[in-house]
């Protein structure tokens, strides 16, 4: 095991553990909003930032991505900490002020207004849904398009992608409603004969044989409800990890 101290309080933790799994472990509160445990860490929201003291030398490190280390002293809640993240929540009020998600975790750190110009935007760029897909589902079907402030997510050139699983794995990571690429990507299956339309479990590998009955109305679909239930996450995710297990017994 290793041992780190995490704001004063002694921490231990096993190894290859994140800083910010340290800190969760030990009921340390910190911000995230791009982390997701069955995704490989990302540091794009940078709201988990800390303080990091690692011998003689101390710098600021997103604690998702930041291994946990024998020794370590990591805070999480300095002056200078707690007014970096203020900003980026400020920021992200101003971008999505009509998200629930958003504004609901504003208020968890205290705050709850912006003094910049709101937008009308519903994508706050974290990435779970594209990384989910490439991850996760394996079909990356979706990506990050353009730079800077015309950067967004979808398929590529705009197309329904012949890739897509229409799993609705991005759809069940994106923390604010906004991916709802499902509806849009199973548009070719759907447009297949009755015979030749897959279940989306039969095209994650999940059953061997299954067409849909339901024209791909999941959240309708008897089948898929009783699935969902039976791995209690979404299927795509617990394939990643039993596929995952698998390897690591091999």
């Amino acid at each position: 095991m290793i041992t780190l101290e995490i704001d004063g309080q002694p921490v231990r933790t096993r190894p290859g553990a994140t800083v910010l799994d340290a800190a969760r472990e030990a009921g340390i509160k910190i911000a995230t909003l791009c982390e997701h445990q069955g995704l490989v860490p990302y540091g794009a929201c940078r709201l988990c930032t800390v303080e990091i003291t690692d011998g003689d030398k101390t710098t600021y490190q997103a604690s998702c991505c930041y291994p946990a280390k024998e020794a370590l002293l990591v805070q999480t809640d300095t002056p200078a900490l707690v007014a970096g993240r203020t900003l980026l929540l400020q920021l992200l009020l101003a971008r999505c002020p009509t998200v629930p998600a958003v504004r609901k975790l504003a208020e968890e750190w205290g705050v709850y207004d912006t003094p910049f110009a709101p937008k009308d935007e519903d994508c706050v760029l974290c990435g779970l849904c594209v990384r989910t897909c490439r991850e996760v589902a394996q079909a990356e079907a979706i990506g990050f398009i353009g730079r800077g402030t015309s950067r967004k997510v979808g398929t590529p050139f705009g197309f329904a992608s012949d890739v897509c699983l229409g799993c609705g794995a991005c759809t069940y990571v994106c923390p604010t409603g906004h991916m709802q690429m499902e509806a849009d990507a199973v548009a070719p299956l759907r447009r297949q004969p009755a015979t030749q339309r897959k279940c989306r479990y039969m095209l994650m590998g999940l059953v061997n044989s299954k067409l849909c009955p339901n024209h791909y109305d999941c959240r309708h679909c008897a089948f898929d409800q009783a699935m969902e239930s039976r791995f209690g996450t979404h299927p795509a995710f617990a394939l990643a990890a039993a596929k995952k297990a698998s390897s690591v017994r091999a």
